[in-house]
């Protein structure tokens, strides 16, 4: 590989990097609401009767800041994370999935060929955002679990997200942060794959003949992001289901024998409780990552 190629790789790996960083942080601010109602619904299934209700309570209850936006920066630190290793990893496996097949170019890669790209980026991603994930999730749920608490008598304190880690630390050791990987790599790997299928064969559908998926325009851009983001929520929601219950309840339960669990006792539609929000949230948020991932991207290369 000459000094060129190596300056190119380098250069193509820091503008995925920070392309994914960018997309990263938009899809927080965008999709935070309805991702908290997302974990309320999932961990706490009798506590809501549906999306509404859950967003008009924790509202009521703790407001925009501290209810509908809490664990912002735990999301934050896990959703930068993620789409900064997750688009720096996927252009890395593009590239070799490009060398192993010998295609002319990553452009011409297939769908499959973008698919696999990123089933194996996302085992990267996964465990960078394990533990901040972790964080968020108790954040969100944290008002819920409390409650459950002060009605048994015990005496609770709110905590932070710095706190929320060193307590964890403290009583469970460094592992306790990765508590939940198995699920989140389930759910990681195969939703990446679809995930990645489906967005860039839907910008390649899109393409008018003769016309590149890099040029389909702003909101075909969207629309592909958004099928890409319903993909990946519809087919891997259940391992979501159970990282939450694992993760909120410090649950030492396996990922399988609790969707078996949640299945048995509480009902096959349990398991994708909170299905709506996610969908409604995924729908802009994703659309938001991916025009900012690919228009970022864009601007860098013109720049750089």
């Amino acid at each position: 590989m000459t000094e060129i190629e190596v300056s190119n790789h380098a250069k193509d790996a820091v503008i995925d990097f920070t392309a994914g960083f960018l997309g990263g942080t938009a899809l927080v601010y965008v999709g935070q609401p309805l991702d908290t109602v997302k974990v309320k619904m999932q961990t706490f299934p009798n506590l809501y009767t549906n999306m509404i209700d859950c967003f008009m309570k924790t509202l009521r209850t703790d407001g925009v800041y501290r209810g509908l936006y809490a664990g912002t920066v735990p999301a934050l630190a896990a959703n930068i994370t993620e789409n900064s290793i997750l688009f720096l990893c996927y252009g890395f496996c593009q590239k070799f999935i490009q060398q192993v097949s010998g295609t002319p170019s990553v452009t011409q890669l297939s769908s499959m060929q973008n698919a696999t790209a990123g089933f194996l980026a996302s085992f990267f991603s996964s465990l960078a955002i394990c533990p901040t994930e972790l964080l968020k999730c108790k954040l969100q749920a944290m008002y819920e679990v409390q409650k459950q608490q002060e009605s048994q008598g015990i005496k609770v304190v709110r905590l932070g997200p710095m706190k929320l880690a060193a307590e964890i630390l403290r009583n469970d050791g460094p592992l306790g942060l990765f508590r939940g990987l198995v699920p989140t790599l389930v759910r990681e790997m195969p939703g990446y794959f679809f995930f990645f299928g489906a967005y860039e064969g839907s910008r390649s559908l899109f393409a008018s003949a003769g016309q590149s998926k890099d040029d389909i325009g702003l909101f075909k851009t969207m629309v592909a992001g958004a099928i890409g983001g319903m993909s990946f929520w519809t087919l891997t929601y259940p391992a979501d289901v159970a990282k939450s219950r694992i993760q909120v309840t410090n649950s030492k339960t396996n990922m399988v024998t609790m969707i078996l669990k949640i299945w048995k006792y509480e009902g096959f539609g349990q398991l994708y409780n909170g299905l709506t929000p996610t969908l409604v949230r995924t729908i802009p948020a994703t659309a938001t990552l991916f025009v900012t991932y690919e228009y970022s991207k864009r601007f860098l290369h013109n720049v750089f």
